[in-house]
């Protein structure tokens, strides 16, 4: 993920009360109706397409019917499933740290938002959740909402996204190091997985589609091999920025730029300003956050540090402005991921650095 969020009290989340109507919600999701196959109706437990079974971050989840009162607790996942036309299966989200996408403020208006940060298990089982699922391994985890498996005692399954296990050690401190470079691939085959849960298969495909025609038209063309770039999440006091192969790795890579730490395989690394400035790359992309988990969240916030800070001001990035602005989500892995590849090429064909 980006650097740790916030998050409210976790208190155990097997109270008996809960526990109750946790095991409840299990009955009703084994004889409850699907939602939709390919936007028609889809078939009750037992019925076609159900069970769904999926291989996931190294667990086997199987869903016995299509889920009707889902929890989203990481704002990439929720952003999928609002794109995949599915709010009214949605029964709350939670862990924004940034406006909802473009195009579904109102699919999102309709979803109860349970916290900005983290929420405590209690408030996501006080929703019932008949399915639950985040961006990030460290989310369903201990220290986060909720381990899986209390939530799979329970008889509710979860998913993470492939995106935050797959060629990633997450066993150490921070936000993990990458084994391997992720790839949209994960994305995508996200994207796929929460279709084929909900039972939406094709509106899957064509949003996979829709991903991959748009990072086609963003880099048809384009030559940044000449440009090197430092991507920005949070905190001025210990920077964390990118290294050499999260989603800001897919961005560079398919424009054919350089990341200047893409030396380290730590998904965000806390590095010096001094070395930051020994660096000194010729653009900066900088988070536009609107969560307050760190220092300097906004994009406004972090250039004021940049032009006033002795060890930055004089970086030929700062000096001749070139700033690209991202949302956290599209430095994270995401479908917003794309957002954040178009808007870089779009930055670096306007500084004359990319031809």
């Amino acid at each position: 993920m980006g650097p740790e969020t916030q998050r409210d009290s976790v208190p155990s989340i097997a109270s008996p009360v809960r526990a109750a109507a946790l095991l409840s919600a299990a009955l009703l999701l084994l004889t409850a109706c699907g939602g939709g196959t390919d936007d028609s109706a889809a078939k009750s437990a037992g019925g076609e397409g159900y069970p769904v079974t999926l291989r996931n971050c190294g667990r086997t989840v199987t869903v016995a019917a299509a889920p009707h009162h889902a929890v989203s607790v990481d704002q990439g996942s929720t952003e999928i499933l609002l794109s995949l036309g599915l709010a009214d299966r949605l029964a709350a989200t939670a862990t924004w740290t940034d406006p909802v996408m473009k195009g579904l403020e109102k699919a999102n208006a309709k979803v109860p938002r349970l916290s900005e940060n983290r929420p405590s298990s209690e408030k996501v089982l006080d929703q019932e959740p008949d399915f639950v699922s985040a961006s990030f391994e460290s989310t369903l985890a201990k220290g986060g909402v909720a381990p899986r498996e209390q939530f799979e005692e329970l008889g509710v399954p979860t998913y993470v996204s492939p995106a935050d296990c797959t060629g990633k050690d997450n066993s150490g401190g921070g936000d993990g190091a990458r084994t391997e470079a992720l790839t949209m691939d994960s994305v995508y085959g996200e994207v796929r997985d929460l279709a084929a849960v909900f039972g939406v298969q094709q509106r899957g495909d064509e949003l996979v589609a829709r991903l991959r025609e748009r990072v086609k038209k963003a880099t048809d063309g384009i030559d940044a091999s000449d440009a090197t770039l430092l991507y920005w999440f949070s905190d001025s006091k210990a920077p964390y920025l990118a290294g050499c192969c999260g989603a800001p790795g897919v961005i560079t890579r398919e424009l054919g730029a350089k990341n200047v730490f893409d030396d380290t395989h730590e998904e965000w690394p806390q590095i010096s300003w001094e070395t930051v400035a020994d660096r000194n790359p010729d653009v900066l992309v900088i988070g536009d956050l609107t969560r307050k988990a760190q220092t300097a969240e906004s994009a406004a916030k972090k250039i004021e540090f940049l032009e006033s800070n002795p060890a930055t001001k004089n970086m030929d990035a700062v000096k001749h402005k070139r700033y690209v602005l991202l949302s956290g989500q599209a430095m994270n892995p995401s479908i917003r991921t794309v957002e954040g590849l178009e808007q870089v090429a779009a930055g670096l064909r306007t500084f004359g650095l990319a031809g």
